[in-house]
């Protein structure tokens, strides 16, 4: 009601529409949804307020301090200090934080280390590889030949033995690891031996695990053998989106800096430095806490969906150690159907390709992605898991209309309104915030 009264205050009926639909929206994914999309999240209150500055009319281009634009000594100064957070977290000096995406940073690091007609080893996307690793995505479209290195269906992981023939056979310039359905950590030390056994760089995307890496529950792959990691910064990490690469020597930090500008980034969207800082101290604080749980929760989630009827993919191996969870619905219509259903009963998920489909089967897979990063950081625990798994068996396997089991989701989110693992604020200190951030004349 609050909003419609607000709405009939605006003289400009253009404008009304607009608002109405992203009001709809907030009210929508925040408060009477289970969102469980693997690369979401959400910010902090925090960090919301601070990602709302003046940094987003300014334009950037280089490096701190060395800008082609005047009037960006705060900018400068906060990148950098961001900058040593991030560093901080990953153990190095080297983090690039200009990239806008993850797909950027990927799309950066390959650039760096390989040329056109050079060759790349990746996983298959049907393995679940970013579709930016492979000949479909970034990797094709900058000329650079796509082999991929077998898939291990039983493991769920990368083949070692078949990597080290197609590894040592092709003398690639680089390998790709990390994926976008990501189960289990990589055999990260044993490929980077194989790979630096032929000269090739291994460039580690760890856009859907960062904040199991930062909290600590994954090993970092720089320490593992990696040359270079990339990532976003929105995922498991609940940041701003945006995206970041960090590399073990001060070398090839160089040769990445001279790509993502003026290559891949001109302006890299200033204002969501100061969040991403923000997010970056809460993780440091919370980080391991977080990871934890969201672990956890993956865990019960999938035991909780195989107890109902589901078919959940790598029982052999306790199906995940990610934030992720993973269902072959083949038998009750497919990922596309079952995507849609949950949709319609405010369960959200996406439909997604498993290792025996093919490429036309993208339409409609036999996979549906579950992530549990921001259900977790809404304050879930194993618990609840547990009644997820339900009302999805409802809508999947019982047939239930979702309309009345939509119902039920949006009674239970009732329960579920308030960010946990994150920098409390009062009220009036966040009423403060906004003013200053939207009215610093009237404060300083």
């Amino acid at each position: 009601m609050y909003i419609l009264e607000f709405l009939s205050k605006i003289p400009y009926t253009e404008l009304r529409e607009p608002l109405e639909i992203v009001f709809k929206h907030n009210v929508w994914r925040k408060t009477q949804c289970i969102n469980m999309i693997a690369s979401e999240n959400v910010m902090s209150p925090l960090a919301m307020l601070v990602y709302l500055n003046d940094m987003m009319h300014r334009y950037a281009e280089g490096k701190p301090f060395k800008r082609y634009y005047q009037g960006l000594k705060y900018v400068d100064e906060l990148e950098v200090y961001t900058q040593k957070l991030f560093g901080q977290l990953l153990n190095t000096e080297y983090v690039e934080l200009r990239p806008i995406s993850g797909t950027i940073a990927n799309a950066t690091a390959f650039r760096a280390f390989a040329e056109i007609g050079s060759k790349a080893v990746v996983a298959p996307v049907q393995g679940g590889a970013h579709v930016s690793h492979t000949r479909y995505g970034t990797l094709g479209a900058l000329g650079i030949e796509q082999i991929e290195m077998p898939f291990d269906i039983e493991e769920w992981n990368i083949d070692v033995d078949g990597a080290r023939k197609v590894i040592e056979e092709i003398k690639p310039r680089i390998v790709t690891l990390g994926f976008s359905l990501y189960l289990f950590p990589n055999p990260t030390k044993e490929i980077a031996d194989i790979a630096h056994s032929v000269g090739a760089k291994v460039i580690h995307d760890i856009a859907h695990v960062l904040g199991l890496v930062t909290g600590g529950v994954w090993k970092n792959p720089l320490d593992e053998g990696a040359d270079i990691i990339t990532s976003s910064t929105h995922k498991t990490f609940p940041g701003p989106q945006g995206g970041l690469i960090a590399t073990k020597t001060k070398e090839d930090y160089k040769k990445i800096g001279k790509v993502v500008f003026p290559m891949f980034v001109s302006n890299h969207h200033l204002h969501r430095l100061a969040a991403l800082a923000v997010t970056a101290v809460e993780m440091k604080i919370y980080g391991k806490e977080y990871a934890s749980q969201i672990v956890r929760n993956a865990k019960k989630l999938a035991e909780a969906l195989a107890s109902e009827g589901f078919r959940v993919v790598a029982e052999n191996k306790g199906y995940t150690q990610s934030h992720q969870v993973v269902v072959d619905v083949r038998d009750v219509g497919g990922g596309a159907y079952v995507a849609q259903r949950l949709e319609e009963a405010n369960i959200i998920v996406n439909k997604n390709l498993l290792p025996w489909d093919k490429p036309e089967d993208i339409k409609n897979p036999s996979g549906i992605r579950i992530g549990v990063q921001e259900v977790t950081r809404w304050g879930m625990k194993e618990d609840d898991m547990i009644e997820i798994a339900k009302l999805m068996r409802e809508v999947v396997i019982d047939g239930k209309d979702p309309s009345e089991v939509k119902k039920k989701v949006i009674e239970f989110r009732k329960n579920f309104l308030k960010i946990h693992y994150a920098i409390e604020i009062k009220d009036e200190d966040e009423a403060e915030l906004l003013k200053i951030m939207l009215h610093p004349n009237q404060v300083f």
